[in-house]
């Protein structure tokens, strides 16, 4: 795709996008192809776990918000919410992904649901991001608007997918959740050990021989209602290494499929009810004039999905895992952010 149609929109309605505390307006350009991120300028990032990307290149990124370009959100209902697996299907999953971890075909496996609630159509996916940035603040947060591609997008992530800085590029896979610090197991830490490997081994293949190093391991991180166990990996990319092959070599996240990916990505396909979408893909921003960006992993999103509000959340299952205690990681992960959805953006304002 070349130059936007309908860049003109203006207000509530039109294309914006947020990330942290930059705001982006006036759309230029749209693509569904990685490699005209090539090109030059900043640009927007969404590629879907499953489905089209989309990539948006914005003329001006700013300090706050411009005047009226944020609408409202009415909460939705909290007694509506549907799952495309309920508890005792996704204990199920848990106990298959666990005889395939038996017999030897994976090591570690991401099982996930989709949950979804009505909304009021004159809802903002903007208001809602704004909402989450307030309850829920995380360090890779953002929201994307893109009415004629469908794309309302608001994500709390706090997993870093890959940063670019210069030569340097940085990965952040969580694994490992509990209410509190005290209530991470051993079987959280060698999860994540598990996943930085695997991580290791996709950032090697773009990034020059012996520069991938994991620098921090297992640090503990607090965010609202939770812990999570975070490792940092990086390494020093190849000079004709560009944005199309560092994602084709790394994508979909590590920490979001399991090891060996391939593998974990089929016993993903043979169990999940619905598709992942937008979840657990990659969201944020690139600058190829600066060689800079910022992908997060695109957990604790919510989208639009037709006259839905859609919401992931999963667990990472393996030999160790209980199936009760799986489906309660799910709930854990869903349900601070699942009552910020159903708050009104007008109320909470006054």
């Amino acid at each position: 795709m070349g130059q936007a149609q309908g860049a003109s929109v203006s207000g509530a309605c039109g294309p914006m996008a947020r990330f942290g505390a930059e705001y982006a307006y006036d759309l230029l350009e749209l693509s569904h192809s990685i490699e005209q991120v090539e090109a030059g300028g900043r640009w927007a990032v969404m590629i879907p776990y499953s489905g089209v990307p989309v990539f948006a290149r914005f003329g001006a990124w700013e300090g706050q918000p411009r005047e009226s370009t944020i609408g409202v959100w009415k909460g939705v209902n909290s007694s509506t919410w549907t799952s495309s697996m309920n508890n005792a299907s996704y204990e199920r999953a848990v106990e298959r992904t666990r005889s395939a971890i038996s017999r030897g075909e994976v090591y570690q496996a991401n099982i996930c649901r989709i949950r979804s609630n009505g909304f009021d159509p004159d809802n903002d996916i903007m208001a809602l991001d704004a909402l989450l940035a307030k309850g829920n603040p995380a360090p890779h947060s953002g929201g994307l608007r893109i009415p004629q591609e469908g794309i309302h997008i608001a994500c709390a992530s706090p997993e870093l997918y890959l940063c670019r800085v210069g030569s340097t590029l940085i990965s952040q896979p969580i694994k490992g959740t509990a209410r509190t610090a005290s209530g991470l197991l051993d079987k959280d830490r060698a999860e994540n050990i598990m996943i930085v490997d695997l991580v290791r081994n996709d950032l090697s293949r773009s990034c020059a021989v012996g520069s991938v190093k994991a620098v921090d391991l297992l640090e503990v991180q607090e965010h609202p209602g939770l812990v999570h166990l975070v490792s940092t990996v990086q390494g020093e990319i190849n000079p004709e290494i560009g944005w199309s092959q560092i994602v084709e070599t790394s994508f979909p996240p590590g920490s979001i499929t399991g090891a060996p990916k391939i593998a974990a990505m089929e016993i993903i396909k043979s169990l999940e009810t619905e598709e992942r979408g937008p979840y657990c893909g990659a969201f944020g921003w690139i600058d190829s004039d600066t060689h800079t960006a910022n992908l997060a992993v695109a957990i604790r999103t919510f989208w639009l999905d037709g006259d839905q509000l859609k919401f992931g959340t999963g667990a990472g299952i393996t030999w160790g895992s209980d199936p009760r205690t799986e489906w309660e990681e799910t709930q854990l992960k869903a349900r601070h952010l699942a009552k910020i959805a159903e708050r009104d953006s007008i109320q909470v304002s006054q």
